[in-house]
């Protein structure tokens, strides 16, 4: 399913309308009455209270309101403008609900209506919709108070009023939504936090939008979904060997950090891998080969001190160009000048593809000029601290709402708060400058591909964020790639699984105690979960 930005939404509005013939009106009918069939079927109440904003959204409250109190509803309007300022299609189901009788106060009215509260009330937010482009103030934000306080459920249309359709963001204060009832496609706004925390339970419904308009390829950003990510697993022919479901390479681990490098080789084998090698210090031989079961070891060039010589470089390009379909690079490898060397060395002349992720991203020290380089695809996994630090800028310019950015600031440091509120255009602008695949990891991961269209992940709960779980999706996504030799597929596939694996762990030990481990032992539960039902 595609997600939306408010100008995207407000042009599949305008051709349905001007280019397929159905009027506002209708459509604005047609949403209002899908709120109110979600409302019979999920709140089991008589009273309603409708707030009503000046413009579309208020409208579609105005409908709702019509229809419950045509089925003999005890419903309640308070406009939060006066009647006069109301136009075009909310004007005209405004008049409606008049005729119809409806109860249609001031929202001043509303703070001195106290009979209107009571267990049996739901109140439904249609204020501001997607909209919304500037921050809520004055009597507006004194309403989003009132209904806060109320502590009655509270049901938004579209979007909570307040939240930024576009990033997510709280634009001064906003209504915190028990559930959300949207129309056509979900906004980038619903799932990008704190957003997705304040719109509750999310429904999406059909109000006759032409399928053309919302299938369509200018859209750029998808939301993940089972039906379609299970049908990226790749087949395991019953005649088939080892070799034909990859040779991966991670490169990973120093002194102190070898967990990262078993972990991602673990990962790696429980995605499919056929074989999986580790490439290694030399010095830490026998600590490796004390732990290792399935995997081998390459061993590697190093300083004395555990960590990684950038002279590895030239056993790791003389083992691929034999044996490996895949390298990974990063976990556990630390920085210095020679991984910063040894990491540019291989993007500039490996012809493999490459997933650089962890001290393999620190190492690159934000040149990210070094990727016009590259003889083959490159995947790189940051989480937002080391995005940051890929970016190397102090700060995004060109950012508007709904705008991929183009550039940045260069010499200066971002900051992740930064990133965090624009995950999806910062994603989306570096993959294609760079013609990178880049997996921005967090809440949630946003996938990036270098053609510009991201895709957004809902899979995985708080209880993985705990030391490792990135590592484990770098050996997933190197051991799919190493299978399906489909950078974005493995990207999906990886960053889909990975998350559900961590929440059928979290289902079985809770969040709280989830480590990195149950994560890659979830992942034969993961795999059979995506072929069921």
């Amino acid at each position: 399913m595609k997600i939306v930005t408010s100008e995207e939404m407000r042009e599949i509005d305008r051709k349905t309308i001007e280019e397929y013939g159905i009027s506002g009106v209708v459509l604005m009918e047609r949403a209002g009455l899908a709120v109110a069939a979600k409302i019979k079927e999920i709140y089991g109440r008589k009273r309603i209270i409708v707030i009503s904003g000046s413009g579309n959204n208020g409208g579609d409250g105005l409908v709702v309101a019509r229809d419950l109190h045509n089925e003999g509803w005890d419903v309640k309007v308070f406009l939060t403008s006066k009647p006069e300022d109301l136009k075009g299609d909310a004007l005209f189901h405004y008049e409606a609900a008049i005729r119809f009788g409806v109860y249609i106060r001031q929202v001043d009215e509303l703070a001195h209506y106290p009979s209107g509260y009571g267990r049996h009330t739901l109140i439904v937010d249609a204020i501001l919709g997607t909209g919304l482009s500037k921050p809520v103030t004055g009597k507006l934000l004194e309403v989003v108070g009132l209904i806060n306080r109320s502590g009655l459920p509270i049901l938004s249309v579209d979007i909570p009023s307040g939240v930024s359709s576009d990033d997510g963001q709280v634009m001064g204060d906003s209504v915190k939504a028990d559930s959300t009832v949207t129309f056509g496609l979900p906004k980038r706004g619903h799932y990008l936090h704190p957003g997705a925390e304040l719109a509750g339970s999310l429904y999406v419904e059909d109000i006759g939008f032409p399928r053309e308009l919302l299938e369509s390829g200018t859209l750029d950003t998808e939301l993940l979904e089972k039906k379609d990510v299970s049908a990226l697993i790749p087949v395991r022919r019953y005649c088939s060997n080892k070799g034909d479901y990859g040779r991966i390479l991670i490169v990973a681990g120093s002194r102190g950090k070898t967990g990262a490098a078993l972990m991602a080789a673990k990962a790696c084998l429980r995605a499919g891998a056929g074989l999986v090698t580790i490439g290694i210090p030399e010095s830490l031989s026998d600590v490796f080969q004390s732990r290792v079961t399935e995997e081998m070891t390459l061993l590697l060039p190093d300083r004395g001190d555990g960590t990684l010589s950038e002279n590895a470089y030239r056993g790791i390009l003389d083992f691929v160009a034999k044996t490996s379909h895949t390298i990974a690079i990063g976990p556990g490898i630390g920085v210095s000048d020679d991984t910063t060397r040894l990491v540019k060395n291989l993007i500039e002349n490996c012809v493999s593809p490459m997933i650089v992720d962890a001290d393999g991203i620190n190492s690159l020290r934000g040149d990210r000029k070094i990727f016009a380089k590259a003889k083959a695809t490159v995947i790189l996994t940051p989480h937002p601290g080391e995005m940051a630090r890929l970016l190397g800028v102090s700060k995004i310019v060109g950012k508007n709402s709904g705008e991929k950015l183009s550039r940045w600031k260069k010499g200066m440091t971002i900051s992740i708060s930064d990133i965090e509120k624009d995950r999806i255009n910062t994603a989306l602008s570096f993959a294609e400058e760079t013609k990178t695949f880049l997996v921005l990891k967090g809440v949630p991961t946003i996938i990036a591909a270098p053609d510009g269209k991201a895709y957004l992940n809902q899979t995985g709960n708080p209880g993985m964020a705990t030391a490792g779980t990135g590592d484990v999706l770098t050996g997933m996504i190197s051991g799919l790639l190493g299978q399906t030799g489909n950078p974005l597929q493995a990207c999906i596939l990886g960053v889909y699984l990975h998350g559900l694996a961590g929440d059928i762990a979290a289902s079985e030990k809770g969040q709280r105690s989830l480590i990195a481990t149950d994560v890659i032992d979830a992942l034969p539960d993961a795999f059979k979960a995506m072929k069921s039902g």
